[in-house]
């Protein structure tokens, strides 16, 4: 029913707001009490109107003295707060041959489906869930997608039914089922940005990209801030508001899924990547929300000219604020891959900091930004180990496949992306954006190489 859509009730956002307020060093104590005798009214508008007012609260509170982090949401606030001994800032751009940009994009686009794919059939699962099914079918580590046909023992161990949905389903994603890449939001905001910039050029605005999510994107099709940014732009509540006003899920996973296609048009020059990566995010969400989207956008613009995964996530970590929790849990990441901590290690110790149960749902930025490094660092430029390990990991298992899959693609290119992984793929996505339905990926390639060109002359 439409009165039950999920994210858009205050009241079903007042355990992720608080969550979300003390992590960003806020002093919530009292508040857990409030909501709970709110969520317990039994009249529905009374009930919103409270949770409402509390979400509002929270947003409001002043983040503790001697929190630590320092965390704008606005770019000239983020870029003042950048580490300065990252990469030369105002790099040129990356000196590729035609040829070469189309196989690094093309890569880029396959390598994001093939990762998304992946991960989307053990959406929403646990990792010891996950690693149950892999290991009763022999797959693990990941040598291959996952089919639905498995041993009626493991499918009722790991409780694989059949159902309407996403999550766990034996329809969507299962490899024996596809004939293209299915739709996914992990591809649709990738489209999106390729019709953000055909419509508006590189010169588009926050309020360009609401425009554009309006015009062309069903609110179905959207989740957790997302959903909320679009009521909130239905409600002529324009950016930077639309991100901030009763958001609880502003710092969850969904701008920097969004990343990708400002990355794929800037190669070598992460600056100018983050600075669109910045005005796309900041329609639907604050702080570390924003900076995912920075983080993996200036990754996949260094993709292009690097094979040094180090280096690639330094310059993603170049365009972020340099205190901020984001930051911190990179740094995290590269300190246990360069002290000998391995794969298995590095994802236990995730799931020590970070409580699939309680981490935000699954969904946060941060955790799943640690995943994406640990899946490319410990991938050892092997494609099909990288997106593995990203999708053992559990938590957001087909946005850190695409992420990971993206930047390989866009490492390895095209032609060097084991064919096993991209031959199902039919070079075939649907989209759900207005206009695309189901399309090639090598003319979305095609595509994106035009406006790459079109805005660096130089290649």
């Amino acid at each position: 029913m439409l009165t039950d859509l999920p994210w858009l009730k205050h009241s079903e956002g007042l355990d992720i707001e608080l969550l979300e307020s003390k992590e960003e060093g806020k002093d919530i104590q009292g508040f857990g009490k409030r909501a709970e005798e709110i969520k317990k009214m039994e009249n529905g508008a009374e009930k919103e109107g409270w949770a409402g007012n509390l979400l509002d609260e929270l947003f409001a509170l002043p983040v503790k003295e001697g929190f630590g982090c320092i965390e704008p949401s606005d770019l000239a606030g983020i870029e003042a707060e950048r580490p300065t001994s990252k990469i030369q800032r105002n790099r040129n751009t990356a000196n590729l041959s035609d040829d070469t940009l189309y196989n690094k994009i093309y890569g880029a686009w396959l390598g994001r489906c093939a990762g998304c794919l992946l991960g989307q059939p053990v959406e929403g699962w646990q990792r010891e869930r996950i690693g149950k099914l892999l290991k009763g079918t022999g797959n693990y580590p990941i040598n291959y997608y996952m089919s639905s046909d498995i041993p009626k023992e493991i499918k009722e161990e790991c409780d694989v039914t059949d159902y309407p949905g996403v999550y766990g389903n034996l329809k969507k994603g299962w490899i024996n089922n596809v004939e293209c890449m299915p739709e996914d939001d992990d591809t649709n905001y990738t489209i999106m940005g390729l019709k953000i910039l055909e419509k508006y050029g590189v010169d588009f605005t926050p309020e360009d990209v609401a425009e554009c999510w309006l015009d062309n994107l069903p609110v179905l099709h959207l989740c957790t801030a997302e959903r909320v940014a679009y009521r909130n732009l239905i409600n002529l509540d324009m950016p930077p508001r639309s991100a901030a006003y009763r958001n609880p899920y502003r710092e969850w996973i969904g701008a920097q899924i969004r990343a990708d296609f400002f990355g794929y048009i800037a190669p070598g020059n992460p600056e100018l990547s983050s600075a669109m990566a910045w005005r796309d995010a900041s329609i639907s969400h604050t702080k570390n929300g924003i900076y995912g989207e920075m983080f993996i956008a200036a990754m996949l613009s260094a993709a292009a000219e690097s094979e040094d995964i180090q280096s690639i996530i330094d310059a993603g970590l170049s365009m972020i604020p340099e205190k901020s929790r984001l930051h911190a849990g990179i740094d995290t990441v590269l300190k246990w891959y360069n002290s000998g901590v391995d794969w298995e290690g590095a994802i236990d110790k995730i799931h020590q900091l970070y409580n699939e149960k309680n981490a935000h749902d699954w969904c946060h930025t941060i955790p799943n930004a640690m995943i994406v490094c640990i899946g490319l660092l410990y991938g050892g430029l092997d494609f099909g180990k990288s997106i593995g390990i990203a999708v053992m990991a559990g938590f957001d298992t087909d946005c850190n496949g695409a992420t990971v899959g993206s930047i390989l693609g866009m490492v390895l290119g095209a032609e060097s992306i084991p064919e096993n992984w991209i031959k199902p793929l039919n070079n075939k996505v649907k989209s759900g954006i207005d206009g695309y339905g189901l399309v090639e990926i090598s003319d979305l390639a095609n595509r994106t190489v035009r406006i790459a060109k079109s805005i660096l002359p130089s290649l």
